[in-house]
């Protein structure tokens, strides 16, 4: 990953409106399947709207199907309240009156026993938006249970059951291939390291590897760990470029130490990918002749290696003024090819072992897989393994656009990318490894994100992996683990990450209350995520609060009182005056911080474009994001396609400073001696506009 990495993805996105409430059913919904007259059939179904605005709404449904396999499906709802579908996506949605029937796209059409489907759509309501309570799928009602019923009057195609993975051994049964990469899970990046572009492993800050990294590595509970390299530096000319011999038995022995230490391991070509491999479509044969040499002296250097080592034919693979999508998919089938023929015709252990292959920049989007799915097939060889990376929505995942939560847009998005690949791969029985996986904003600074909001990317992510078999590998460059004192540097974030990996934790709207400075004490609401877990208590350290007195529950509504936030907030000091813990019957608690505040306060300044911050009385509250527009309405600023500017590019928050800076990015893309308001929204709800004037390097701000 690492620097470039952020100018190389670029998701592509939906704007959807965002709103506060979440209503989550679970329904159970009869299943049919073809071909028997007593077919195994039942599913269950969670239906939630956790965004909702006047007039409008967003909608999620999720069927699980609990019988027999099907391959078509068809589910089917009456609106109790008139609401309507304006737009949906990954079903195809039609309605007659409040009759709503949602049918599978094509690539979703295969839902094996216990699988899950999900589709989504926007929609419109007036005087009340109540949720759904009944379903039926291929015209059988819920049922909530696995029964039998007859066959449906038109039969659908017969469908055929996905293959079984039996659960994974060590070593994993040979020419296996899905159990292997299941015994991969967890998975955890050695980056910025050997994928460091300079002199050696230490060029990008990061300390020179030792044994004891890997072994605290291990402790943690990852059993694969993926080692980036980059070869460009280190190796000799053409037409032999022969791989410098202290580099290569320096690799040999960390990929020693990480095998003695019972990991799976994957090494690669990594940044060679926009070094030089994306020169391709202009220096077709220097570039491939380049490529094969290395792979052929990898190859032979670990040909007699663990089958635990596995091969990655290039990182987010790219290439630059190339004719377009059919020449990169064709140069890239042609690497894919050239590296497998290499590595199979090395011998020894290299004959089967697992080779990983990746799609266009790693991307997940359909028309990638579909490339990468052309290659697989073409090379018929059952120990392949597919890669994507995963970074998030876009707009979430750098907080630009307003992208502040993990909303049900940007839950999508991850839903989405995860059905793709698994409904491509996995229900082939081609497994499929997230080879890296974060938010891009933490290239710059993990609060980025909001903390909470951060929680519950990866708090759903690893559940929605492991629910369609995919193996995950944390992309960490040194931001996580510290590999000096081998601790965690977010213990909060590293608790949900491993919690995820073997059940789900409940969650809430915020992770923050925030109570004014002065005025009467009221009480404050939130909802609370169960996703499938139970509320047990809220909880001060080790005291337990009263329900009843210092807070209730009301379906998902966690309410604390006017009281106990009084007690909690004592003198009303500014910032965090006490921090909960909502507890649930699975997974990490969710912290609560109870927080004093008064709108923060801006003062007049004067500055250059290199160097502007705006004096800032934070009074308890935090910065969320920034908009910038000039006096028409019209957008300021970087990304002049949104208002909501990118948050530690245009602008960053420095609480101990007291102060927001402006960097010379935002003012690079301002217009000379046109003033722009900016607004800046904070997490307690309150907004401070602001008013900026750049006259060439010069630049003044004032209040209001």
């Amino acid at each position: 990953m690492a620097g470039l990495k952020g100018t190389l993805r670029r998701t592509r996105w939906r704007f959807g409106l965002v709103a506060s409430g979440v209503a989550a059913l679970l329904a159970g919904a009869g299943l049919i399947t073809a071909g028997t007259a007593h077919a195994a059939a039942g599913c269950r179904v969670a239906y939630s709207a956790p965004s909702q605005w006047p007039g409008g709404f967003t909608a999620n449904v999720a069927v699980t199907n609990l019988g027999d396999p099907l391959n078509g499906w068809r589910l089917t709802w009456t609106f109790p309240s008139g609401q309507r579908v304006t737009q949906a996506w990954n079903a195809t949605v039609t309605s007659s009156g409040n009759d709503v029937t949602a049918s599978n796209v094509g690539y979703n059409a295969a839902l094996g026993t216990n699988q899950t489907v999900s589709f989504g759509f926007n929609g419109s309501w007036s005087g009340s938006n109540t949720a759904p309570t009944t379903f039926a799928l291929n015209g059988v009602t819920c049922t909530g249970s696995v029964g039998t019923t007859p066959p449906p009057t038109t039969t659908p195609p017969p469908s055929t059951p996905p293959p079984t993975t039996p659960p994974p051994t060590s070593p994993p049964p040979a020419g296996d291939p899905m159990a292997y990469v299941a015994a991969m899970q967890p998975g955890w990046n050695l980056g910025n390291t050997f994928d460091a572009v300079g002199a050696d492993e230490t060029a990008w800050g990061n300390p020179r590897v030792t044994q004891a990294q890997l072994d605290a590595i291990r402790a943690q509970g990852f059993n694969s760990i993926r080692i980036p390299v980059t070869w460009s530096n280190h190796h000799g000319p053409a037409p032999s470029y022969t791989i410098d011999a202290a580099w290569l038995n320096r690799v040999k022995e960390v990929v020693g130490w990480a095998l003695d230490d019972g990991f799976y391991v994957m090494i690669n070509l990594h940044h060679d990918s926009w070094q030089w491999i994306h020169e391709m479509p202009t220096n077709r044969t220097t570039v491939l002749n380049r490529y094969n040499a290395l792979w052929t002296q990898i190859a032979a250097a670990f040909r007699d290696h663990s089958p635990r080592l596995h091969f990655e034919s290039v990182n987010e693979p790219q290439f630059a003024n190339s004719s377009g999508d059919a020449q990169n998919a064709e140069l890239l089938h042609e690497l894919n090819v050239n590296f497998h023929r290499i590595v199979r015709a090395s011998g020894g252990v290299n004959a089967t072992r697992m080779l990983v292959l990746p799609t266009l920049h790693t991307s997940s989007e359909q028309a990638r897989i579909n490339e990468l799915t052309t290659t697989i097939n073409q090379l018929n060889d059952r120990n392949l393994i597919a890669t994507v990376h995963f970074y998030g929505y876009w707009p979430f995942s750098v907080n630009v656009a307003g992208g502040t939560r993990f909303d049900a847009t940007t839950q999508q998005d991850l839903t989405d990318s995860f059905d793709r690949v698994h409904n491509a791969f996995v229900t082939r029985n081609i497994p499929v490894v997230i080879g890296e996986y974060g938010l891009l904003g933490f290239d710059r600074h993990t609060g980025t994100i909001q903390q909470g909001e951060k929680l519950k990317f990866f708090e759903f992510l690893g559940h929605y992996a492991r629910t369609k078999r995919i193996t995950t590998q944390l992309w960490d460059n040194g931001q996580h683990f510290d590999r000096v004192a081998f601790q965690w540097k977010d213990p909060e974030l590293w608790a949900q990450i491993r919690s995820s990996w073997t059940t789900r934790s409940g969650t809430a709207s915020s992770d923050q209350v925030y109570v004014p400075r002065t005025g009467s004490v009221t009480a404050k609401s939130l909802t609370l995520n169960l996703n499938g877990t139970t509320f047990s208590g809220l909880r001060q350290g080790s005291t337990n609060l009263v329900q009843g007195t210092d807070y209730t529950v009301s379906g998902n509504q966690l309410t604390i009182t006017a009281s106990a936030l009084t007690r909690l907030v004592g003198n009303r000091a500014y910032g965090v005056n006490a921090s909960l813990q909502a507890r649930f019957s699975a997974g990490v608690p969710w912290r609560i911080d109870v927080i004093t505040y008064d709108t923060p306060v801006l003062s007049n300044a004067t500055g250059t474009t290199a160097a502007f911050a705006i004096p800032t009385q934070f009074r308890g509250d935090q910065l969320a994001t920034m908009e910038a527009r000039y006096a028409d309405g019209s957008n300021a600023g970087p990304h002049d396609w949104t208002s909501f500017k990118e948050f530690d590019v245009a602008f960053s928050p420095d609480y101990p400073g007291n102060r927001i800076t402006l960097t010379d990015t935002f003012f690079g893309e301002v217009r000379d001696g046109a003033p722009v308001t900016l607004t800046f929204h904070f997490w307690s709800g309150a907004q401070v506009t602001y008013r900026v004037t750049r006259s060439g390097s010069n630049v003044t701000g004032v209040t209001g």
